[in-house]
């Protein structure tokens, strides 16, 4: 979780800063402007980090908290594709396994109560 959430606020960082790494899609389903992407990604990754030292520091609410932020971040990079595909699909990957560990984890921690 927070290998995604550095990702994530290196992708805002880059965004914010109108880098020539990204693609210009016209016509695309949904166009929103880099700068305002920038600072989604940003918010995101900051708060993918500090919920991913949460979980390592072993708090319960931390688990949910991931899950509902990670989910967010896929969301993110999913409506991110048009901008840079290959990193969106990634950092949707990443935030899919994410969510897919802190569910296992939870699930076997009930199992051993």
């Amino acid at each position: 979780m927070i290998f995604g959430g550095v990702m994530a606020i290196f992708e805002g960082i880059a965004a914010i800063a109108k880098d020539d790494l990204f693609l210009a899609t016209r016509h695309y389903v949904f166009e929103f402007s880099l700068a305002g992407w920038g600072w989604v990604h940003l918010i995101l990754g900051i708060v993918l980090v500090v919920a991913g030292c949460a979980v390592i520091g072993g708090a319960l609410w931390a688990r949910f908290f991931g899950v509902a932020v990670a989910g967010l971040g896929a969301i993110a990079n999913f409506l991110w594709l048009p901008y840079y595909p290959l990193w969106a699909l990634v950092l949707v990957a990443v935030n899919l396994l994410v969510v897919w560990a802190l569910c296992t984890g939870m699930h076997r921690e009930a199992d051993t109560v």
